[in-house]
């Protein structure tokens, strides 16, 4: 067995709904902060980056970010010694002068293609699987998060839900963070939910439901692709953080677009989460609150089953009733009929699906994708 890494090369090219580099970006901090690897994340696009560590500066090629070096991933990449651990993250395609180094490394490092999230069962026989370079004496390992025994888990910190629990159990924490929003103290029977999510036809008829119900609702809207769906419910041509709409028993906050770690404070100060992508909906899974989830949509469909591959894990053990609601307001929110009615349907099961949303996150919790990363690592010849 290999001694421990030292050093790690992580890999990303920023998309347009900064999934790739959230996920990244946490997986830098935690093997930098946690277990104390010299850790690079090269980045494509530093401007889009900003947005999750306001600290960055997109002007500088290099510079170091809550203990991680990140560095401008430009065309023209330089001559760097390639680290013990390689992490092409997404299937990215590594700079050919950068695989001509690892090949010429001795040791050779250990290579691996962080892939997307997926519950489908094909997962468990794929993580882990070697690819061999074609012309040089290298092989890629293929390593899948997932939410089995036999995947590579998912990105926990190690106080994470420590930090969890103390926040939900003071009221006083949250009383603070609702007034530096800027949304006012609860009142009797409110329910608060978050709402991030892509363009999606469904908004306007959840919206009307919860602006014609019994009960006040206060949605928390992060600023994002869906904003100019909801500024057009209200009236207006569009939004921007700040903005504050009430209509009926509705009444929407627009939120800033915020760093990683206050978004997972907005997860666990409201009752409900909509989330979206990969990194949104594992972070909605720490925090103790029934999620719905967005899953980015596919032009083929294949989107679909890979969002009920979760939605049968998710639900398994739940009574029939309960897990009938999560199914039908999953399937509405992505593309099927009547959210309205299958939001009330889920709502009325709350106690049932709050009771599964503690027991799912315990069990998660022991499948720690940055330990098994660096296990694997060690395991690898």
């Amino acid at each position: 067995m290999k001694s421990a890494a030292t050093s790690c090369d992580i890999f990303c090219t920023v998309v347009d709904n900064y999934g790739d580099i959230g996920v990244c970006w946490r997986l830098a901090r935690q093997l930098a902060n946690e277990h104390g690897l010299q850790v690079r994340l090269w980045v494509d696009d530093l401007k889009s980056f900003g947005r999750l560590c306001p600290d960055a500066n997109a002007d500088h090629g290099r510079q170091i970010c809550r203990e991680v070096e990140v560095r401008r991933w430009p065309a023209d990449f330089p001559a760097v010694e390639p680290a013990d651990l390689v992490i092409e993250a997404f299937a990215c395609r590594l700079p050919e002068s950068y695989v001509q180094a690892m090949a010429a490394r001795e040791p050779g490092p250990v290579w691996v293609n962080l892939e997307y999230l997926s519950a489908e069962d094909w997962v468990d026989g794929s993580h882990g699987l070697p690819s061999p370079h074609p012309t040089l004496p290298l092989t890629r390992y293929f390593f899948f998060p997932g939410f089995t025994r036999q995947t590579g888990g998912l990105l926990l910190e190690h106080d994470l839900l420590a930090r969890r629990d103390a926040f939900q159990s003071d009221a006083a924490t949250q009383g603070r963070y609702w007034q530096s929003l800027g949304v006012p103290e609860r009142q009797p029977g409110e329910l608060r939910v978050s709402l991030f999510s892509y363009e999606n036809e469904a908004i306007e008829d959840l919206l009307r439901c919860w602006e014609r119900g019994d009960q006040l609702v206060t949605c928390l809207l992060p600023e994002g692709r869906s904003l100019p769906q909801v500024a057009a419910f209200f009236g207006y041509p569009g939004g921007k953080a700040g903005d504050v709409w009430q209509r009926g028993k509705l009444r929407v906050h627009v939120l800033p677009f915020v760093e990683q770690e206050r978004y997972d404070e907005l997860l666990w100060a409201c009752d409900v989460n909509f989330v979206r992508g990969e990194d949104s909906c594992v972070r909605a899974q720490w925090a103790d609150r029934p999620f719905i989830w967005h899953i980015y949509p596919q032009h083929d469909g294949v989107h679909l089953a890979k969002l009920e591959a979760l939605r049968l894990r998710y639900t398994e053990g739940l009574p029939p009733e309960a897990a009938l609601a999560v199914r039908n307001l999953w399937r509405a929110w992505n593309g099927g009929p009547d959210v309205a009615g299958s939001w009330l349907r889920f709502y009325s099961q709350y106690k049932v699906l709050e009771g599964r949303s503690r027991a799912w996150a315990q069990w998660l919790a022991s499948n720690n994708l940055a330990l098994n990363l660096l296990a694997f690592y060690r395991q690898t010849e």
